[in-house]
């Protein structure tokens, strides 16, 4: 009985002190506290997602144009050394194609600014060879499409990534391009290691699917035609034409102002390391 007692009295002391403890809660001061050190790991934390993130969108572009690569190689398996043709040039000023660009035969047609769907990359000569059509876009470009008529719409672009014109971009007697230098086939490619294939191209600049560039010796000045991208951390990615990938980082930052801009003093560098990127006179 006094067993039974004292296992009641103890009952009812825990009891109470419970339900003490429950009334109690959290003082201001204490909620304060844990708000503070919340925002304090917030501030700590957010930075390193942030460039955990940008990591992520790298690595992932870089697969993009690894997948690419693989693509125009097996091309040129196929077509007895030939690489892709690279014939999608448009008028910078109207979006529209040049007059007699044969854009049924070439890597990939279209207008990477206003297209609205991915048809024209499925009509691309690399199509077949990876029907995904994710690897055409930089997981980092957030870019909307933009009509002809400049209406934004809520859509992103389906393309990121431009063919450097050395390789087969409309080259030939018979080109409208024909003074430019450039590769018919992978075997004429003396330094595939140094070459770029394919780029990541600003999202203020990209167009067409052909990335052009003064090339060493062609006596024109200083000018990005095309500017090449800057959203992995100030720089951009390319494919080689030996089958590798690289991610660069630029000194200046790149911003697009107009077609075909001049080139300061502090930016010669980024020009001239992927000018020794192209096929140049003799070369």
């Amino acid at each position: 009985m006094c067993q039974i007692r004292r296992t009641r009295s103890y009952f009812l002391r825990s009891r109470r002190i419970g339900v003490s403890q429950v009334q109690r809660g959290f003082t201001l001061i204490e909620l304060l506290v844990v708000i503070s050190v919340i925002g304090i790991l917030a501030a700590l934390l957010l930075p390193a997602l942030a460039k955990a993130k940008g990591r992520a969108a790298t690595a992932s572009c870089m697969n993009n144009l690894k997948q690419l690569q693989t693509c125009f190689q097996m091309y040129t398996g196929d077509y007895d050394d030939m690489v892709p043709p690279n014939n999608s040039v448009y008028n910078l000023y109207t979006g529209q194609p040049l007059p007699g660009v044969p854009l049924n035969e070439t890597w990939c047609p279209g207008n990477a600014r206003a297209d609205t769907n991915s048809e024209s990359i499925k009509i691309g000569y690399l199509y077949t060879y990876n029907r995904s059509v994710d690897i055409y876009r930089c997981p980092a470009d957030q870019a909307p499409v933009i009509t002809l008529q400049g209406q934004i719409l809520d859509i992103p672009r389906s393309r990121s990534y431009n063919m450097s014109q050395s390789i087969n971009g409309l080259g030939g007697p018979n080109s409208k391009l024909w003074w430019i230098p450039t590769y018919q086939r992978s075997t004429q490619i003396r330094r595939p290691a140094d070459i770029f294939v394919f780029l990541d191209v600003h999202e203020n600049s990209i167009i067409d699917a052909l990335f052009g560039i003064p090339w060493p010796g062609s006596g024109y000045p200083p000018q990005w035609w095309d500017v090449p991208g800057g959203r992995h951390g100030q720089g951009c990615v390319l494919s080689f034409a030996d089958g590798h990938v690289e991610q660069w980082r630029w000194r200046v930052p790149k911003v697009y102002r107009y077609a075909g801009q001049g080139v300061p003093s502090d930016e010669m560098p980024d020009l001239e390391r992927l000018q020794n990127a192209v096929r140049g006179n003799g070369s």
